[in-house]
């Protein structure tokens, strides 16, 4: 046991802190009364209208609120983070899944606030509810499909489909969904960080690099000077 814990201390400590904080809040929020729990969601609601009164406290706390089966996510939330942890360590991978839940929230409502301002989108588009933990897990299941093994990139290909076919939240990109919209931006943000950090371990390898898997050998070598 003492071994177990060190080695999730280690290497898994960003997945199992987010988990754990997830299952708490769910379990918290299910001892609840009904009224009681949409208060909460509505506090939390990363909302146009919350973010202007408390940007903070609802950025941090809406991630932890499920927008369905909070069984569900802790699912999601699991095949989508601990392989990422893994091959990524623990500072990078929540800053890049914080900064994908972040920049995905300010695009999505930012947008939502322009076209309120601009007539587009009725007042009562100020204050949607916009919660849950799927922008960062999409943003750390494009860091399990780029770093991780095998089994893990295989874990975050079935998340995403999951997400995709069954949680479908790509609808309604056309149309400027805060939810697809969202989603769309955190998985660019992710994307964004995966070439940065391809371009230093290419630098730092005075090559070709790493780069992604399947275009490895078709990576061409660097020259060397003849003896």
């Amino acid at each position: 046991m003492r071994t177990l814990g060190r080695l999730i201390r280690r290497r898994y400590l960003t997945a199992s802190v987010f988990l754990a904080g997830f299952a708490v809040v769910s379990a918290a929020g299910a001892l609840l009364p009904a009224r009681d729990r949409s208060a909460v969601a509505g506090w939390a609601s990363t909302s146009v209208a919350n973010l202007e009164h408390h940007p903070v406290g609802s950025l941090v706390l809406s991630a932890f609120i499920a927008g369905g089966s909070a069984w569900g996510w802790l699912l999601l939330i699991a095949l989508g983070m601990f392989g990422a942890n893994r091959a990524l360590g623990n500072r990078r991978t929540a800053l890049i899944c914080v900064a994908g839940h972040v920049i995905g929230t300010l695009v999505s409502e930012g947008i939502v606030a322009y076209r309120v301002d601009a007539g587009l989108l009725p007042v009562s588009s100020r204050y949607l509810l916009d919660v849950g933990p799927s922008y960062v897990v999409v943003s750390a299941i494009v860091l399990g499909l780029a770093f991780g093994s095998w089994p893990a990139r295989l874990a975050a290909a079935v998340d995403l489909a999951l997400l995709v076919l069954v949680g479908r939240i790509f609808a309604g990109l056309t149309s400027l969904d805060v939810a697809a919209v969202g989603h769309t931006t955190a998985i660019a943000v992710a994307a964004g960080c995966v070439l940065v950090i391809w371009a230093r371990r290419a630098r730092a390898a005075d090559g070709p690099g790493p780069g992604p898997p399947w275009a490895r050998p078709w990576i061409r070598p660097r020259p060397q000077p003849l003896a």
